[in-house]
């Protein structure tokens, strides 16, 4: 259990307030100084940066590890794929309101199957679940498209409340940049209720399920209640997610409801830290570009990938950012070391 156990960044609310306000304005001010392709790429950075915050609530700060998450990041894809096909509606905000909802009562059901159990069999279970709504996307391919997937055209689509939209020249730029920040906000709104979460009573009542099922039961916790609705947070994490993440792709495939990009999810929340707060939207981030440009480079690229993951994983066992906060801490050591009489 110890390994499921995050350290915690250990920072203040000033000191974190510190350290967020200058990653902030440096991603305000990046659409400036990179190209439209460099700006679409951080965007799904962003936007997987907050499937993986959510998927952190399970697995770092309840202690379950679930290879399902990509249902409830599908479910928020076709749920606004579904609201351009056949209801014609335009409006970004719609897609949200419509993709929590929808994913909402999901998880909800398929949460109350799951949080009886723990450990290899709560894996399992979300996985077999996940892969019944990926049968069904695959097989009503009358309603879903199947492998074909649904088209969802960002030149319909409108930004807060159809105050921006993406019509006449220069559309694709203008909507690479106004997506960007509106991804932002959003991905900035979803870390700060994150923060919220895990460092309230209702976080901490979490960590103690975690640490000890049996102590946590013994103090009046609700064990199965508390882990159901992270359960649920979670998944309205990746559901949002899901919902951003159509118009930037322009298609929705049953390949996004598929185990593997469960995975990618998992690996993302290990590659940056899943011990601390902020390592799974660095690994989140990272893993994104690593993905892409191992993509262009060679036929090969899972190969590619999966070396330069491996070889990450291996060097930095703590992720990334537990990794930089070791090395962090043993320079401060060694400075009070070299400093004492």
């Amino acid at each position: 259990m110890s390994l499921l156990r995050p350290t915690g960044d250990g920072l203040s609310v000033k000191r974190s307030l510190a350290l967020a306000a200058p990653l902030a304005v440096l991603l305000a001010v990046i659409p400036q100084l990179v190209d439209a392709y460099m700006t679409q790429l951080l965007t799904y950075g962003l936007i997987f940066g907050i499937a993986a915050l959510g998927f952190n609530l399970l697995l770092g700060y309840t202690g379950l590890l679930s290879f399902g998450h990509s249902a409830y990041f599908g479910l928020g894809a076709y749920t606004a794929a579904f609201m351009v096909k056949y209801l014609g509606v335009g409006s970004m905000e719609l897609y949200i309101l419509g993709g929590i909802a929808v994913t909402a009562v999901v998880t909800a059901a398929f949460g109350y199957v799951c949080v009886g159990y723990t450990r290899i069999f709560f894996g399992i279970l979300t996985l077999a679940l996940s892969q019944v709504l990926w049968t069904l996307a695959y097989k009503f391919f009358w309603v879903t498209g199947g492998t074909d997937g649904i088209r969802v055209a960002y030149g319909k689509m409108t930004l807060l409340a159809g105050l921006v939209d993406f019509t006449g020249p220069g559309s694709y730029q203008r909507f690479i940049g106004a997506y960007y920040y509106y991804t932002l906000v959003l991905f900035a709104l979803c870390v700060v209720l994150m923060w919220v979460i895990v460092h309230s009573p209702f976080g901490k009542a979490l960590q103690a399920i975690r640490d000890n099922e049996t102590r946590a039961r013994f103090l009046g916790i609700g064990v199965r209640k508390y882990r159901l609705i992270a359960f649920l947070i979670s998944g309205l994490f990746a559901g949002l997610a899901g919902t951003l993440w159509v118009p930037l792709n322009g298609l929705v495939t049953p390949d996004i409801v598929y185990w593997p990009f469960s995975g990618e999810i998992v690996f993302m929340t290990v590659l940056g830290g899943f011990r601390t707060f902020s390592g799974p939207i660095i690994g989140a981030i990272v893993f994104n570009f690593l993905k892409t440009y191992a993509v262009a480079s060679t036929a090969y690229w899972q190969a590619a990938l999966g070396i330069v993951l491996v070889i990450l994983v291996m060097a930095l066992p703590a992720g990334i950012v537990g990794g930089l906060k070791q090395v962090a801490g043993a320079w401060r050591a060694r400075g009070r070391g070299d400093g004492a009489p």
